[in-house]
């Protein structure tokens, strides 16, 4: 069985007028890896995965990247790798004009996820 490795990641992402749409292109038992299409305005609400980490590389647009639960945070932009590390707060709103595209791995796939 021959299973796939290459993957065009706009073929999986989503936009929403509603919440960003989570867009699972992979999944196995050591990762999902999944695509996100944030608008501008839109927000991925303060989370934590309390048993892995979420790493981000992001492709366009621009955001500012929640790094603590007191809402601390920093910019984010093309070319950039955001890494969460386990049971680390995270989230973003896209402050900028165009999209906010990345791709999210979280590893295990069972790293859980929880509001802040």
């Amino acid at each position: 069985m021959h299973t796939p490795r290459i993957f065009k990641s706009a073929n999986h992402m989503q936009a929403s007028d509603g919440d960003p749409i989570r867009s699972v292109i992979t999944q196995s038992a050591e990762a999902v890896v999944v695509g996100w299409h944030v608008k501008p305005g839109q927000r991925i609400a303060a989370h934590v995965h309390p048993q892995g980490q979420d790493t981000w590389t992001v492709l366009s647009g621009v955001g500012e990247y929640q790094l603590e639960a007191n809402g601390a945070s920093r910019t984010i932009g093309p070319g950039d790798v955001v890494v969460a590390p386990t049971g680390s707060v995270h989230g973003v709103v896209n402050t900028g004009t165009e999209p906010l595209v990345f791709i999210s791995v979280v590893s295990p796939a069972e790293a859980g996820y929880e509001l802040v």
